[in-house]
């Protein structure tokens, strides 16, 4: 079967689908996208994702006529038509081709549907190592906090990271406050309490960091969003990045230092296992 995608207004094979080159996301990385995953052919959170971007779009001029419903159903159509279950969809916007005034934008809208890779099972079961980023998050930037195609800065970093045999790299402020990972959000666990940065750092409020945070609360796990620094890092007893596909992936190793005891960690364990179930309850079909 041919691979199907969303592409503005209606469905259309894969080789069909063809984006202008004057498209400002292309030119200039004017747009934004959001990584989602289905289960039994339901999308996590698919809600939370276009909320997410819609309040993207308003803040950054991404200009566009699309709204939650045609967003929502433009994405099932999507998972439906290419018959897939567990998938990795991607919804891009972009400001289209640069226009002269609002009423002639012609924004571009594109959502993909593949088959989910998972993360290899032994990144699970004994944690994986991160890196320090080289590069700094300057908090000034208009896009801090934001899910935008201009994506480059993390990708780099990300294969730096991976030719050190790391999984991540964390990324610290330009005033050297823990943020993010490239492609994750970041929890500590200290004396069983957790941590992470607050979304004023600021970071992407990442779906499955909002969804750690919750089941957080509902197993009694004291939860504190503040500044956080390398020295934190490197006293945590336990550490773990969060994305949709990543879920909860444990970090025993900080370059060379290792993270507690070296193992993952119980409340690694606890919210990962809590993470997975919420995954299964929330996208089970119902007859």
């Amino acid at each position: 079967m041919a691979e199907k995608v969303f592409l503005n207004d209606k469905l259309v094979e894969v080789e069909q689908a063809h984006v202008s080159v004057r498209d400002s996301g292309l030119l200039y990385g004017a747009g934004l996208f959001e990584t989602m995953r289905s289960r039994n052919g339901i999308v996590f959170r698919l809600e939370e994702h276009i909320e997410r971007l819609l309040a993207s779009a308003e803040a950054l001029s991404i200009h566009h006529a699309f709204d939650r419903d045609s967003l929502t159903k433009a994405t099932c159509e999507v998972l439906a038509a290419n018959e897939l279950a567990d998938a990795r969809l991607r919804l891009t916007l972009t400001n289209g081709p640069i226009a002269e005034t609002i009423e002639q934008a012609s924004p571009t809208l594109l959502i993909t549907a593949t088959h989910l890779q998972r993360y290899p099972s032994e990144y699970y079961q004994t944690g994986v190592m991160v890196v320090l980023c080289p590069y700094r998050q300057n908090t000034t930037e208009p896009i801090c906090g934001h899910k935008t195609t201009n994506y480059y800065p993390r990708l780099l970093a990300l294969t730096l990271a991976r030719q050190r045999e790391a999984a991540e790299a964390l990324w610290f402020t330009t005033d050297n406050r823990l943020a993010e990972g490239c492609i994750s959000n970041v929890f500590l666990v200290k004396d069983g309490v957790l941590y992470t940065p607050s979304l004023a750092t600021p970071v992407l409020a990442g779906i499955a960091r909002r969804a750690v945070c919750q089941i957080a609360g509902d197993e009694s796990i004291e939860l504190i969003e503040k500044d956080l620094h390398i020295a934190d890092v490197l006293e945590a007893d336990e550490i773990f990045l969060t994305n949709v596909v990543m879920e909860v992936l444990p970090a025993v190793r900080v370059e060379r230092h290792t993270v507690g005891d070296g193992k993952v960690g119980p409340i690694t364990m606890r919210l990962r296992e809590r993470f997975l179930q919420t995954i299964e309850d929330e996208c089970r079909r119902r007859e």
